[in-house]
């Protein structure tokens, strides 16, 4: 069984926790209205994703 063989001290022990933050979102640009989007998902905006209408807009305008 393994045991340690010192006691770990909170400043080690919480060393090891220091680096979880939140990492920013990964923004692109749309072609076709050229608005900031999440990557990989339907522009919010336009409603294009890969170059091909997804979601019609003018329908809620």
């Amino acid at each position: 069984m393994a045991v340690p063989k010192r006691k770990v001290s909170k400043q080690r022990g919480n060393k090891r926790f220091a680096n979880w933050k939140l990492a920013p979102l990964n923004l692109s640009e749309c072609p076709q209205c050229h608005e900031l989007k999440k990557s990989h998902e339907v522009c919010p905006n336009c409603g294009y994703y890969n170059g091909k209408p997804i979601v019609d807009k003018s329908d809620k305008e």
